[in-house]
């Protein structure tokens, strides 16, 4: 069976952000055996605590990679059962994608402190 993924990256001028709460965009990369197969952009709602872990389960997200992200918003994403990985650097999307179905994502230490 074919490996789908669609992962979700919040970008600014085309890049990772490294503030994931207030980026201009997320990128859902999705990802097929490895492979990417599409990409879209989609405004993000108005930040809110809770709001953005409901609104990407609705968009069909496995995994959020972010430069860093609070506590409690990775505990929100877990339940409702999205990866979350942090410490990401600011590179394009699709390069991030490919570097997590890789396994040669580096992440690193949360640059968020709240």
């Amino acid at each position: 069976m074919a490996e789908k993924l669609r992962i979700a990256i919040p970008c600014a001028e085309g890049r990772l952000a490294m503030h994931f709460g207030h980026c201009q965009e997320f990128a859902l990369v999705d990802v097929e055996d490895g492979d990417i197969v599409g990409t879209v952009t989609e405004e993000p709602p108005t930040h809110a605590p809770g709001v953005l872990p409901a609104w990407l389960q609705e968009h069909g997200v496995n995994v959020v990679v972010a430069g860093g992200m609070g506590s409690r918003a990775q505990g929100l994403f877990a339940q409702v059962g999205i990866r979350v990985v942090i410490g990401a650097p600011s590179l394009e999307p699709q390069e991030i994608a490919l570097q997590y179905v890789a396994g040669t994502l580096a992440g690193g230490d949360n640059i968020c402190d709240h």
